[in-house]
């Protein structure tokens, strides 16, 4: 099972489902959003129950499923009725997947099934995750429709190109689970503790070319940078996420800016660090780079031995930030990381006064349960102040929101 979001916890999420082929990704959203902490009910029209029964839903999401005006609940009442609070009550009204029929009836305020007098009773955010074949999607007649409930206020989340059920090629299809929570999940950050803030995160270890096939680098996975990207959005912020790490999926609403040496990785931070409330170093940069690249790849037969290998420093990127941030004024606050395998706290406290840090996040790599290339961390946060906190052994997602949410006080300061 997932470990729970800590933002979808006990969050009430109706979820709407129509007649679409795609409902069996439905069936999945509801069954992950409910382990991830929220309260899912489910609507479906009666196309949708051609496709899969209420019972698969009722059996994910532990909750009753709704499918009629016309029912009646425990006390009697009318579902039409009893069931309007769901609209009301809800923090997210989410219809996926939105056939274009749905589309029409919501942007024309009708009102002749259960999800669509949930829709117009609705107090909470909607999203719509359309899902048909690509000739539909694009019709005159369904852009304008999404035209106009986009103008409304009403989340679109962007049908994906692929092959659908019919066999043609298109862009139609809906997007996987873990966009749909993605997008979910920046719905509800609105209004967060970071909302209107930027913040710049770097993640993951530089390489260092050697020649065009060969480089050095480090043990870092980056999996620490992209938790703390999620974790700001989950936050409410516009995050940047400066990256060399390679095959982590992209938090939803996060800017990608990749970044494959310490050089790379210099540039884009202090190009993006103006009127940035936190730059976050995540980023396991290089200390040494080849003081020469080869242009061509070295040849094992060129030489009768192996050839030795000249290192020259890379650029120190939290210096230059320092630097920078003394004319200008940005970001606000610089958090660093200090990855050590001996004297941990005095190396620690003397890097952040060194590099002129708000905060910094240190961690002791010899540890096998923390640190690089495992799913767990265990750090110890010091600030300017002489403070010092430690974060027991946690998920790098806990770490994260921990480090975030020592972010949002010290801006809460300045």
């Amino acid at each position: 099972m997932q470990e729970p979001i800590t933002l979808l916890g006990g969050r009430r999420i109706v979820l709407g489902v129509t007649g679409s082929i795609a409902v069996y990704k439905a069936v999945d959203l509801a069954s992950k959003l409910t382990q991830a902490g929220a309260q899912v009910d489910v609507i479906m029209t009666e196309a949708a129950r051609q496709f899969v029964t209420p019972l698969t839903f009722q059996a994910v999401t532990g909750r009753p499923v709704y499918v009629s005006m016309w029912e009646t609940d425990d006390a009697g009442l009318p579902t039409h009725i009893a069931h309007v609070g769901l609209g009301e009550s809800a923090d997210l009204l989410v219809i996926a997947p939105a056939t274009a029929n749905t589309l029409a009836k919501l942007a024309h305020g009708l009102a002749d099934n259960l999800l669509a007098v949930t829709a117009l009773a609705a107090r909470c955010p909607v999203i719509v995750a359309p899902a048909m074949d690509g000739g539909m999607y694009a019709h005159p007649a369904t852009q304008a429709n999404l035209q106009l409930l986009q103008s409304r206020g009403v989340i679109l989340i962007e049908p994906e190109e692929g092959r659908f059920a019919s066999g043609l090629v298109g862009k139609g299809r809906l997007p996987e689970t873990p966009t749909l929570i993605g997008h979910i999940r920046r719905a509800l950050a609105r209004g967060g503790p970071l909302a209107g803030r930027k913040i710049v995160i770097t993640a993951g270890g530089t390489r260092e070319a050697i020649d065009p096939v060969r480089h050095i680098t480090n043990r870092s996975s980056g999996k620490q940078g992209y938790a703390l990207a999620q974790a700001a959005l989950d936050a409410g912020a516009d995050v940047i996420l400066i990256s060399a790490a390679r095959g982590l999926p992209v938090p939803v609403g996060a800017v990608l800016v990749t970044a494959d040496s310490a050089e790379d990785m210099r540039t884009a931070v202090l190009a993006h660090i103006h009127e940035a409330d936190a730059l976050i170093m995540a980023a396991a940069v290089a200390d040494f780079r080849p003081a020469q690249a080869a242009a061509q790849k070295i040849k094992k037969e060129s030489a009768a031995e192996a050839p030795t290998l000249v290192l020259a420093r890379t650029p120190d990127i939290l210096l230059a930030v320092k630097e920078q941030r003394a004319q200008s004024g940005w970001p606000r606050m610089v958090v660093g990381f200090a990855a050590e395998s001996q004297d941990l706290l005095a190396n620690a406290r003397a890097k952040l006064e060194r590099k002129g840090l708000d905060l910094l996040v240190a961690n002791d790599i010899t540890a096998p349960d923390a640190g690089f290339e495992v799913d767990t961390n265990r750090v110890i946060l010091l600030d300017a102040a002489g403070g010092q906190q430690a974060l027991a052994l946690a998920s790098k997602t806990r770490v994260a929101e921990a480090i975030v949410a020592r972010v949002v006080a010290l801006l809460a300061e300045v």
